[in-house]
């Protein structure tokens, strides 16, 4: 029967016992004393090894711990934990490994001691779930841009503008600006482009002052000074859908991290106290800060700049010598077989080219490389059709 806990010692040394003497075999002791062949092996060698303090009990703790973390790694972990409040188990692990810090725990068990130290939400770490991800295949094939939702600071409103690489997810911008303005926009770009280059493409929203649609009148092209500013420089635009926020979830993602990381909790004493704070926080997110969309790379691992330089002066339209040269009205208006066709005071003053197309009476028409759409002639009245009446047309789709 199986040894009983008041005299387990006894029983132990009764088998050890009766076992030298070698009378009958280990496995048939094993049977009578209701223990397995294992536990009569090991008793027989701990007492060979250790004499009668091989019989003792021994204690069921592992000898190692896996995921037990020294006091020193632990006080490391918390106070880079300090540092960035908002970051997890799998982005401070990887931190520390990229400053050299040797011997760093998976991060699983960085995890455990955030959870030890009382520094995770359940609510919040239960809410999190993997998302679908698109992404450029190269940096600068498209930058992501948009003004964060205004805050007050003691001097006014701080208006914060945000343009990201899509496939890097790098920061190249993040300024504060005292308006929405064009003015605004064209110069923080401009500083951009000279220090990254240009890009093959822009994605904004609808809003002002990028993607504001009409100038007055039936101006019917819908482009804005902005936009036809980037065609020049050999630069598309893109448009999220309407009540389509997640077309720029990059932006927002970003936005949502500015607010956790920089503003919540902040007074500003005016932009400047702002532009400091942004200076400060930026080489954080693109150098230090582990990105979940990149396999927790850092996003300045990932990002190289521009080979196409920005000219310091725009370049006029040129266009083949077979096509049909037009110049826009100060009005907005394209003359185009003895009617005037409406198209944008944005374009004023600029050259556009018609060119025929297969269908008789319909042309199409460009500026410089971007095709802005087709005139229609076969009716009593010229009508243009645009690309942006067209949902299936290349310049409109952005996949989500």
């Amino acid at each position: 029967m199986p040894w009983k806990a008041l005299s387990v010692l006894d029983h132990r040394r009764e088998f050890v016992r009766l076992a030298r003497l070698g009378e009958v075999s280990v496995a048939e002791l094993c049977r009578r004393f209701g223990i397995s062949r294992q536990t009569g092996f090991t008793l027989l060698r701990r007492t060979r090894e250790e004499g009668e303090a091989g019989l003792a009990d021994r204690s069921r703790r592992p000898l190692t711990s896996p995921g037990r973390v020294a006091p020193e790694m632990a006080a490391r972990i918390l106070d880079l934990r300090a540092e960035h409040p908002r970051w997890g188990g799998r982005k401070l692990a990887r931190r520390l490994r990229d400053m050299g810090v040797a011997g760093v725990p998976a991060p699983s068990t960085v995890t455990q001691v955030l959870r030890r130290a009382g520094l995770i939400d359940p609510a919040e770490a239960a809410a999190r779930a993997p998302v679908q991800r698109f992404e450029r295949a190269a940096p600068n094939d498209l930058w992501q841009m948009d003004f964060k939702g205004h805050f007050a600071t003691g001097a006014g409103r701080c208006h914060a503008l945000t343009v990201l690489d899509d496939h890097s997810r790098y920061a190249l911008g993040l300024a504060a600006c005292h308006r929405e303005t064009l003015s605004e926009v064209q110069q923080r770009l401009t500083g951009l482009f000279r220090q990254y280059g240009l890009p093959g493409a822009i994605l904004c929203d609808n809003g002002s002052p990028w993607g504001a649609t009409g100038h007055g009148g039936n101006l019917a092209v819908q482009r804005t000074a902005f936009e036809v500013w980037l065609m020049r420089l050999g630069v598309a635009t893109l448009h999220g859908r309407p009540r389509h926020p997640q077309t720029q979830g990059k932006e927002e993602r970003f936005h949502r991290t500015l607010d956790v990381e920089v503003l919540q909790g902040r007074h500003f004493a005016d932009l400047e106290d702002c532009q400091r704070a942004f200076n400060h926080w930026r080489p954080i997110y693109n150098e230090q800060r582990p990105h979940e969309a990149l396999g927790l790379a850092v996003p300045a691992s990932r990002y190289r700049p521009s080979r196409r330089a920005f000219p310091e002066t725009l370049p006029q339209p040129q266009y083949h010598a077979s096509d049909r040269i037009r110049r826009v009205g100060v009005h907005g208006y394209v003359q185009w077989q003895g009617q005037k066709v409406p198209l944008s005071l944005a374009f004023v003053g600029l050259d556009v080219a018609l060119r025929p197309t297969e269908t008789d009476g319909v042309w199409s028409l460009h500026f410089m490389r971007f095709d802005l759409g087709w005139i229609d002639t076969r009716g009593p009245k010229a009508i243009l059709k645009t690309v942006r009446d067209v949902p299936e047309h290349p310049s409109n789709i952005f996949p989500v």
